[in-house]
């Protein structure tokens, strides 16, 4: 509780709102890239706290939103005509594919199981020797290790019966695609404090340097992100363009090295599609040639069939162009009982965070 009461001590938020205000002497347009930062800024209103001048703009961290709809329609398949027991963290099982998402395969007899780590499908596998189990593995570089550690451990204990379906993918890179594009309005970043206990810093300053842009770390508590914003307007005011990392508390330079030698043990680097906004090169993880046997997508021969659902305005969402109460279907044909997309209903989604903190917005 000491915790919690140091970091959203009500007059230390208004303090960091009011240094905001007074380091501000233009607009300028700051993009957090973490959907865990998007809710603590949606939930405290944060934003309504600062200057007119400054913006903050949602970014695509949020693992289960850009989850591409063709690997959600594999899962379903996996459950329901494969007869695998599909293992998934519970924010994806309403993330809607094609026609249905994993609840309603559930619904419909398949297999699906919900559990807190990929240790926990592993241990499914062990007792069900007869049954093929599937871990779904989502998620940004911060749950990679988790994953890659299962691989790990399932090939050392020739467990045949366990496999991964992969759809992990990097922040860097989709920064970079923010930044490179015509239209990009975002002059600094909030980078994923979570995200960079794993990685350290290092990935990001070539980003800064390139696109001159400032890159802040910071966690997700409302003291930490107005911290984060105000390192970043005085960069902005002053000219420069530097990886700051202001959550020393959680964040080492350098990252965890023994997870990242783990993941790059099991995974390499490949081009992976992101629901909405496309493909991005060096932008997911996929296993190493060696660990093919566990990999669910070459076990099953799985097919890609790529689908996009038009009406859902989540691409723009993510990429910061819009925000999610500006979507024609939010809150109307679009809302946590029916999601058009994915951030309705993950728990990092912006359009969730609006939908529950924002109701003067539906």
């Amino acid at each position: 509780m000491r915790y919690l009461d140091e970091y959203r001590d009500e007059a230390a938020v208004k303090r960091g709102a009011a240094a905001i205000a007074r380091a501000a002497t233009r607009p300028w347009i700051v993009m957090e890239v973490c959907g865990g930062q998007t809710h603590s800024i949606v939930k405290y209103g944060l934003d309504a706290l600062l200057p007119a001048s400054i913006t903050l703009v949602h970014g695509p961290g949020c693992p289960v939103c850009v989850t591409p709809i063709d690997i959600i329609d594999q899962a379903i398949e996996l459950a329901l005509m494969r007869n695998a027991i599909v293992c998934s963290f519970g924010d994806m099982l309403r993330v809607p594919g094609t026609h249905q998402d994993l609840l309603a395969a559930k619904a419909a007899g398949g297999d699906v199981r919900i559990v807190y780590s990929p240790l926990d499908a592993l241990g499914i596998a062990r007792a069900h020797p007869a049954r093929e189990v599937v871990f779904f593995a989502v998620g940004f570089e911060t749950t990679a290790p988790a994953t890659a550690l299962a691989v790990h451990q399932a090939q050392r204990e020739d467990i045949t019966n366990f496999s991964v379906l992969v759809a992990h993918v990097r922040v860097p890179p989709a920064m970079e695609a923010i930044l490179a594009s015509p239209d990009n309005r975002v002059q600094g970043f909030l980078a994923p404090g979570h995200v960079c206990t794993i990685t350290g810093i290092a990935e990001y300053q070539p980003i800064a340097r390139r696109h001159r842009v400032p890159i802040v770390i910071t966690g997700f508590e409302p003291v930490d992100i107005l911290q984060g914003v105000l390192a970043c307007v005085l960069q902005l005011e002053a000219g420069s363009a530097t990886v700051a990392n202001h959550y020393a508390r959680a964040v080492r330079p350098q990252g965890n090295p023994t997870a990242q030698q783990l993941v790059q043990e099991v995974f390499r680097v490949v081009a992976r599609t992101w629901r909405g906004i496309g493909e991005l090169p060096e932008s997911g993880l996929a296993l190493q040639e060696r660990y093919a046997a566990v990999d669910a997508t070459a076990k099953f021969a799985l097919v890609s069939m790529p689908a996009q659902v038009t009406e859902c305005r989540a691409g723009l969402v993510l990429q910061g162009r819009i925000k999610p109460h500006e979507c024609p279907a939010f809150g109307v044909r679009c809302t946590p009982e029916r999601p058009l997309g994915a951030p309705m209903v993950s728990s990092e989604g912006a359009c969730a965070a609006y939908f529950r903190y924002r109701q003067d917005t539906v």
